[in-house]
């Protein structure tokens, strides 16, 4: 049981960004419509690539070969007489790491517009280019990609599943934070605006308190476990800072014109 509970926080990892399609939507026209489209398509895209795919996985391979541990993809299409298998996830891999990396370059310009929007970036992050690119933002994401990518080259064991365990925990910490405002912020809209309830989430507010309650047990599952509590730790400590800060940061802080920045939101 263990085991499961540690094996989420990887599979958090491998999920994280599916958030993201908010982020996106508020540059479209009909933001509510866009969010819609994008929330159903994750859903049944999460189904067929992922739950769909292992589990022809494990109906065509042992769940003990040493080979699913090897590479799962390869090995099934190897066991079903598929020629040059290898040489094809390879190709779905990398298109799908590009892919990534993409949305992971748009979006975190789009966190830098907002930090600056607030007064905690400096604005001349997002700057826009003749062509209206936040080059610079774009940039900062860049180098921050490399970086990560040189320090799993120079330590590949260890810093590759550090920060992959420390990146499931933050997001689960964005998560409990996610069910935690849409309890809130529903009551609210039901209260005061029932009718911008234009997209309901079924089993409200059971499954919200049901994931929370989920992700607290894979807490208490990692500080359980010698190889994934220093992550736990690390993020824990990095989450109370920035709640010591945020007061700190309402009180003391101001927030500068950001005029020129607002091009980008529209």
């Amino acid at each position: 049981v263990t085991g499961i509970f540690s094996a989420i926080v990887v599979v958090m990892f491998a999920f994280g960004g599916t958030e993201i399609v908010t982020v996106a939507a508020a540059e479209t026209t009909e933001p509510a419509k866009a969010v819609t489209r994008a929330t159903n398509s994750v859903l049944w895209r999460v189904g067929l690539f992922y739950v769909a795919s292992i589990f022809l996985v494990v109906t065509i391979l042992p769940w003990n070969d040493a080979k699913v541990l090897q590479s799962p993809f390869v090995s099934a299409l190897d066991h079903i007489g598929i020629p040059a298998a290898g040489t094809i996830m390879q190709v779905v891999i990398l298109t799908a790491v590009l892919s990534v990396l993409n949305s992971a370059i748009y979006v975190s310009s789009r966190m830098l517009y907002v930090l600056t929007r607030d007064g905690d970036a400096p604005a001349a992050l997002v700057k826009l280019n003749k062509r209206g690119v936040p080059a610079r933002a774009v940039l900062l994401g860049t180098v921050a990609a490399w970086a990560a990518v040189i320090a799993s080259y120079i330590s590949p064991d260890k810093v590759f599943t550090f920060l992959v365990n420390s990146i499931g925990v933050v997001l689960a910490f964005v998560y409990v934070a996610i069910m935690c405002s849409q309890l809130r912020l529903r009551a609210r809209l039901r209260r005061e605006d029932p009718a911008a309830l234009t997209y309901r989430m079924w089993g409200y507010p059971y499954l919200s308190w049901a994931v929370i309650f989920a992700l607290f047990a894979v807490f208490v599952a990692m500080a359980r476990n010698p190889d994934q509590r220093n992550q736990l730790i690390a993020s824990t400590v990095s989450l109370l800072v920035v709640m010591a800060a945020y007061p700190l940061r309402a009180r003391f802080g101001r927030k500068p014109p950001v005029r020129e920045v607002e091009v980008l939101h529209h």
